[in-house]
């Protein structure tokens, strides 16, 4: 495997939070920054202590119990790159995602829009404290010739994931496709060719088959390995697809960061909605395939049943089940549908 050099001008790191649960989004996020040679080296060197004790794999860092300096980072970034400091979850989610809601619930399901995007009960968890030692770290990233310049993510939310299943899109599909509308979309702000760095997107070797939204353009593959897979768009710039970059790479790890904390929140609102048969003290399911998820699972049957909850909004289906929600796609969302395919 190739040593990576750290390039100078626009990077992306890129992540995907949630690829394999069995409740809740995926989220693919991606964290611009624009760097000089100074900033080069920095990112090409282990990060400092201080830090690196705020700034690593996110799952080193928070849980699903506990998202409050993914929090802090969130709100950090969006308050440095746009200068404005949300006062809700709510106000901060829409700031991170790529969509407008209008289209994040355009085919939510009337009896179902409630578990996914109720927020009325949402407060900040993170503390005063936290937030501006996040800001002290970003002002220390520009010291050393890295200024962030954005923040976007993707939702794709379980009804959508079950809809592209039902289409033949595989989750590791859907997770590649995001992360490719999120570099032409970083692309055409920077104005010009970047350097993108992602998370491996499953087991992946070589990614030109599959690529969706930069399918057709010319490329060529510098590398394709297990271990990283790189290729350059002269149009668009450098990709490089990374084992466990969110473990070596600053931006990607700021990318599962961000992430983590949208899909937490967006987990959360699920089991909010829930409380009355859930109970208040329980502890909040994470939506992986563990013990407390499989009891929230079965505690809430009768009450989804009740309120006609649609099966393909609240859980991932297997691949080979086609979705139900799928066939209320009508001609007047195909476009739209083509669109969540590439």
């Amino acid at each position: 495997m190739k040593k990576l050099t750290s390039p100078v001008g626009h990077r992306l790191g890129l992540d995907e939070n949630g690829l394999g649960p069995r409740l809740g989004p995926m989220i693919v996020t991606a964290v611009w920054a624009q760097t000089d040679e100074k900033g080069a080296r920095f990112l090409s060197r282990k990060l400092p202590k201080k830090l690196s004790q705020d700034l690593n794999d996110s799952k080193a860092l928070v849980s699903c119990r506990n998202v409050s300096l993914a929090e802090a980072w969130a709100r950090g970034i969006v308050l440095h790159v746009t200068g404005t400091a949300p006062k809700s979850p709510e106000e901060l989610l829409r700031l991170l995602c790529l969509e407008e809601r209008v289209d994040l619930v355009a085919d939510c399901p009337p009896s179902t829009l409630a578990q996914c995007w109720s927020h009325e009960h949402e407060e900040f968890c993170a503390t005063d404290e936290q937030l501006m030692r996040i800001l002290g770290h970003i002002n220390t990233l520009a010291e050393r010739g890295v200024q962030l310049r954005g923040v976007q993510a993707e939702v794709v939310c379980t009804g959508r994931l079950n809809d592209l299943k039902a289409r033949g899109v595989h989750r590791f599909m859907a997770d590649l496709h995001a992360m490719e509308r999120l570099i032409l979309h970083f692309r055409a702000e920077a104005a010009e060719a970047l350097t993108a760095t992602c998370g491996k997107v499953g087991g992946i070797g070589k990614y030109g088959p599959f690529f969706g939204p930069l399918q057709g353009r010319l490329h060529v593959a510098l590398e394709e390995g297990q271990a990283q897979s790189c290729y350059r768009f002269p149009e668009v710039g450098e990709l490089r697809f990374v084992r466990d970059a969110d473990a070596s790479d600053a931006l990607v790890m700021l990318a599962s960061l961000v992430g983590k904390y949208m899909r937490e929140l967006l987990m959360h609102r699920v089991a909010h909605f829930y409380v009355d048969v859930w109970g208040p003290d329980s502890p909040t399911p994470s939506g992986y395939h563990d013990p407390v998820t499989a009891a929230f699972v079965k505690k809430t049957s009768k009450k989804r049943r009740r309120l006609e909850i649609v099966q393909d909004c609240f859980e991932r289906q297997p691949a080979e089940k086609k979705s139900k929600r799928a066939d209320r796609v009508s001609e007047a969302a195909a476009p739209q549908a083509q669109k969540e395919l590439w």
